[in-house]
């Protein structure tokens, strides 16, 4: 068997996350929901659980003003094109840098855990940083397929 090659595992669970970011970005924009409003809230008769008054900058930037929902859509689209690579970013280093796409995960993460539709997206963000944090560390580096094609020893 061969060995686990943890950027194209991490790739593949990130353009997933990114898929799911988006989708729910755009349910975000629909049905606003803060996620955490559970946390200290009030529990009203037929309103269901209000947000604290300490969680109100939260409830101004996803509730009234879906600004959070925005980001998380324009991030998840980015990373899309990051991950399948769009033309113009192919050659480029912006496309080869796994610390890169580590940062901007953990900040889809940060994004998408806020409101009630991207938890899901925020969990598979943070495993893709999880697992690009893995071929960080064994020093993978990122080569065109296309390019190593016939070129193996056959051993």
């Amino acid at each position: 068997m061969g060995n686990l090659v943890w950027h194209e595992y991490a790739r593949y669970v990130s353009i997933t996350a990114s898929v799911y970011s988006v989708w729910a970005s755009f349910f975000g924009l629909i049905y606003r929901k803060f996620f955490w409003d559970f946390v200290g809230g009030i529990l009203r008769d037929s309103g269901g659980t209000q947000a604290p008054n300490s969680s109100a900058i939260f409830v101004t930037l996803i509730i009234k003003t879906p600004i959070i929902p925005i980001l998380s859509l324009i991030l998840g689209h980015f990373m899309l094109a990051l991950e399948f690579p769009l033309p113009q970013l192919k050659g480029l280093a912006i496309h080869r840098s796994i610390a890169l796409r580590v940062v901007l995960l953990l900040f889809q993460t940060f994004l998408t855990v806020l409101f009630y539709q991207g938890t899901n997206a925020a969990i598979w963000s943070l495993i893709a940083a999880m697992c690009y944090g893995r071929a960080l560390a064994l020093d993978e580096k990122m080569v065109e397929a296309k390019g190593n094609r016939g070129k193996g020893d056959s051993a």
